[in-house]
């Protein structure tokens, strides 16, 4: 683990293993981090902090973020390589967001001396007023197994760029990248403690959620984590971005153009083998053309290429972990036995070890099912339909989530009108699983609460500070200092 500068084995001396999904085997052991490490990382964080590098300028932050960027980028294939063994996702995704991770380090290194404060207009003439963004602090960092370093990328470039230190704890399934990656900040440049990773279970999560040193939680993951993680911090008042889960509907009117609607829905649960948080796993699709539709996605889903994650023709990975496998297929069987029909997949691969299962689609089900209504975090697409416009807001609205939506049509007035009444933190209109670093992305609801990305997450690392400058210097009533 890296503490303070240092690599260093768990105080408690004991070690975890992480299984590579594609072949069900352990290939990785790491250090089983505890509250003592978590204690010792936090320390070291603040003292960075504190020290050299709140004494940094933001251009000199900047500058600093910026190497790193371009490090990300030297080594992208083998942070990928990680990534993709660790946690069974196609090399050539995990490639792909390996070498767009450098843009959110240029993009915020930018921002670092460009988010400032306002002078305020003051109504008494004595008074100069103007506000300051400082750097909340320290931060607590806990990020999921499906897309560790992208996703650690949402919450560090802004916290850096704000001038805020971080212990993060990665996934116990997939914390072999985070590891890698942190190799980088020490041939960055980057003061010692400025950035730490606690590897471990639910303990260190546990501790490091509830620590008084921490100032702020950066949380991605499940809603039911993230209620646990929300009650710790609540003890501390600790602030906290929680990035949750989705049940994203993909809304396909009978006026879209039905091949890229067809390849949007596709690509939006299947693509990551379902197991992103964004994943349009509800389709609503208008009656008229649901068997038009549903053919031809159906008929894509069983060409789907599974198999070694590593191979570029591969087109789906398996589940990244044995317990996530274990609940889909789960639900999958629960389903079946409440009536429900299986388009395509509805099983383990019974041509590939390791923990794959077949792309899945589902109709004949109602909105309340627990395949409709529920996160699965897997390849299972769930199919609803829909008679009118409003009908279909009703449906896109009935989850407690609210992370993303899709919107199919040719009609830019009733993509438009739709995108305004769906509650959902990003809606594309004929796209679908599009993000960057400069545009805010979160959720409604079960999905979270705050923003990752743009300007809205750099202002969640800082703390607005108001002073009141007295200009005359006049002695005053003290009892009316004003």
């Amino acid at each position: 683990m890296l503490i303070g500068g240092d690599w260093v084995s768990a105080q408690s001396g004991k070690v975890f293993p992480s299984e590579n999904p594609y072949v069900g085997k352990v290939w990785a052991n790491v250090p089983d981090g505890g509250a003592e490490d978590i204690d010792a990382a936090v320390v070291a964080a603040r003292s960075a902090f504190e020290g050299e590098w709140g004494a940094l300028s933001a251009q000199a932050r900047g500058k600093l973020m910026l190497r790193l960027g371009d490090l990300i980028a030297e080594n992208a294939e083998e942070i990928a390589r990680v990534e993709s063994t660790d946690n069974g996702k196609l090399y050539k995704e995990m490639l792909a967001q390996a070498q767009y991770l450098p843009e959110w380090l240029y993009y915020f290194a930018g921002v670092a001396d460009k988010f400032g404060g306002e002078v305020i207009p003051s109504e008494r003439a004595n008074f100069h007023i103007y506000t300051r963004h400082e750097p909340i602090g320290v931060i607590g960092a806990i990020t999921p197994w499906n897309s560790p370093v992208l996703l650690l990328g949402f919450k560090l470039a802004p916290a850096l760029a704000a001038g805020c230190t971080m212990v993060v704890k990665p996934s116990e399934h997939t914390p072999a990248s985070t590891l890698r990656f942190a190799q980088l900040f020490e041939e960055a440049g980057f003061p010692p403690g400025v950035f730490n990773v606690v590897t471990g279970g639910r303990d260190a999560g546990e501790a490091l959620s509830k620590h008084p040193g921490i100032n702020k939680i950066a949380f991605t993951g499940s809603d039911v984590t993230g209620k646990r993680v929300m009650q710790a911090a609540a003890e501390n008042f600790t602030r906290v971005t929680l990035e949750l889960g989705g049940k994203s509907p993909n809304i396909v009117f009978e006026d879209a153009d039905m091949e890229a609607a067809a390849n949007g829905v596709i690509a939006g649960i299947f693509g990551a083998t379902g197991q992103t948080c964004m994943a349009g796993s509800r389709l609503l699709v208008q009656s008229s053309i649901k068997e038009e539709l549903l053919e031809k996605v159906a008929a894509r889903a069983k060409t789907i290429k599974l198999g070694d994650p590593m191979d570029m023709a591969t087109e789906m990975g398996p589940m990244a972990t044995r317990p996530q496998f274990e609940k889909v297929m789960g639900i999958i069987d629960r389903a079946k036995s409440g009536g429900a029909r299986f388009v395509s997949g509805g099983r383990a691969s019974p041509d590939h070890d390791g923990f794959f299962i077949e792309a899945t689609i589902v109709d004949d089900i109602t909105a309340d099912m627990e395949i409709a209504k529920d996160e699965i975090f897997g390849p299972v697409l769930s199919v609803l339909t829909f008679d009118t416009e409003e009908e279909a807001i009703q449906l896109a609205n009935d989850t407690r989530f609210g992370l993303a939506a899709g919107i199919w049509t040719q009609s830019g007035q009733r993509g438009t009108r739709v995108a305004h009444k769906v509650r959902a933190g990003t809606v594309w209109i004929n796209a679908y699983r599009v993000v960057a670093p400069n545009v805010p992305f979160g959720g409604f609801g079960h999905s979270g609460i705050g923003r990752e990305n743009g300007f809205d997450a750099i202002r969640g690392y800082t703390e607005t500070k108001a002073v009141w400058v007295e200009l005359t210097g006049a002695t005053r009533d003290p009892f009316n200092i004003g």
